[in-house]
C-alpha cells in the first residue's frame, strides 16, 4: 500500500481542483482504484503503487490547469479523471506544455482538451480552418474567441459571422416577423458566444459602426473580404456552390474559419453537402487545415459523449450490414 498527500495554499483551492463537490472524490476513487481523504488544505491518495502515481498524476494535472486559467467544473473532472484512468495522461499534459491562452474582455479561453488546443493552434497558423465533428466540442466557441482575440489585438479590423438559413424542420415563411426576425433564430448561437466574450455594450456598438457583422450566407455573395476574421458556421447546410462563394470572398490580410457536423445536415436529399465535399477538393492546398474532432472532444455534460458514442455505434456497419 503507498500513501501520498498533496497540499495546497488553502482549503478553497484544493476544493477547486474536484469543482467543490465530495461526489466527484467518489467518482475518482472509483475510477482511479484509490482512497482518496481530503481534510482543510490537503488531499491524501491511498492504495496500491500504480493507481496512487495515477492519481496524484491527476491532481498535478488539475493544479497546473487551474495555474493555467482552467475551471474546473463537474464534467471537466468526470472527463479528465477518465482520460487519466484510461493511460491518457500524457495526452493531456501536452495541453499544458506550451500554455495557449485566447483573452477576451470577459474571459480568458483556455483549450480543455488536446483536440481543442490543435484547433486552436491551427487557427493561429493558416488563413483557412475548417472545425468538422459533432456538438459540444468547441468549433463555434473557440473560433470566435479567435475572432475576438484577433479583432482586440488589431490584427484584423473586423468579425464577419455567416451561416446559412437552413429550414430544419419549420418553413420560414410560415415564422412570425420580417426578415431578419426570421433570419435571428439562425445567428442565435454567433450572438450567444459574442455575449459570453464581450460586454453587451461593445457588441452594441461595434455592430452599429460595422466592425461586427452578423449576417446569413446568402449576403456574402459578390463581396471581397480583407482585413477581416471570417467565421462560417453549421456548413454542413452549405450547397458545393454555396462553399465555393464563401471561400472565394477570402481578401488580403484576412483569416477563414469553417465549422460544421457532417451529421447533422439538413438539406433536402437531393442536395449534397458542400463540407462533405471541399475536404476532397482542398485537403493538399498549403495554407488550408482540416482539424476533425472527435466525441472525446465534447466539453458539454459527461452524457453528451455517450450519446455521441452511442449514436456513432448504431450507425457504424455491422456484420453483414447492408445484405438482404
Amino acid at each position: 500500500m503507498a500513501s501520498k498527500t498533496l497540499h495546497y495554499p488553502s482549503p478553497r483551492h484544493a476544493a477547486a481542483l474536484y469543482a467543490g463537490r465530495e461526489e466527484n472524490l467518489v467518482h475518482a476513487e472509483r475510477t482511479l482504484g484509490v482512497r482518496l481523504i481530503s481534510r482543510e488544505d490537503w488531499l491524501r491518495l491511498e492504495g496500491d503503487d500504480e493507481p496512487v502515481a495515477r492519481a496524484e498524476a491527476l491532481f498535478t494535472f488539475l493544479d497546473q490547469a487551474r495555474g493555467q486559467g482552467m475551471t474546473i467544473r463537474t464534467p471537466d473532472f468526470y472527463r479528465i479523471t477518465d482520460a487519466f484512468a484510461r493511460g491518457e495522461g500524457a495526452q493531456l499534459q501536452a495541453l499544458l506544455a506550451t500554455p495557449l491562452v485566447i483573452a477576451t474582455n470577459r474571459r480568458t479561453i483556455v483549450p480543455k482538451t488536446l483536440g481543442q488546443k490543435l484547433y486552436l493552434q491551427s487557427m493561429l497558423a493558416h488563413p483557412v480552418v475548417f472545425g468538422i465533428g459533432p456538438a459540444g466540442t468547441g468549433k463555434t466557441y473557440l473560433a470566435m474567441a479567435a475572432a475576438v482575440n484577433a479583432l482586440l489585438q488589431n490584427q484584423v479590423e473586423r468579425i464577419i459571422l455567416t451561416r446559412p438559413a437552413v429550414e430544419a424542420g419549420e418553413a420560414l415563411g410560415f415564422l412570425p416577423g420580417d426578415l431578419r426576425e426570421k433570419i435571428l433564430p439562425y445567428l442565435r448561437p454567433l450572438y450567444d458566444a459574442l455575449h459570453d466574450m464581450l460586454d453587451a455594450e461593445d457588441v452594441a456598438r461595434l455592430s452599429e459602426k460595422g466592425v461586427i457583422e452578423i449576417a446569413p450566407l446568402a449576403y456574402m455573395r459578390g463581396r471581397t473580404l480583407s482585413r477581416a476574421f471570417i467565421i462560417l458556421d453549421e456548413a454542413q447546410n452549405t450547397t458545393p456552390e454555396q462553399m465555393m462563394m464563401f471561400l472565394t470572398r477570402l481578401g488580403e490580410e484576412s483569416r477563414m474559419v469553417v465549422t460544421g457536423d457532417v451529421t447533422q445536415i439538413d438539406l433536402p436529399k437531393a442536395k449534397p453537402s458542400g463540407l462533405l465535399e471541399v475536404r476532397h477538393i482542398l485537403a493538399d492546398i498549403p495554407g488550408i487545415d482540416f482539424h476533425t474532432f472527435s466525441g472525446a472532444d465534447v466539453v458539454r455534460h459527461p452524457l453528451v459523449q455517450r450519446i455521441i458514442a452511442a449514436y456513432e455505434a448504431y450507425r457504424a456497419p455491422g456484420p453483414g450490414a447492408g445484405s438482404s
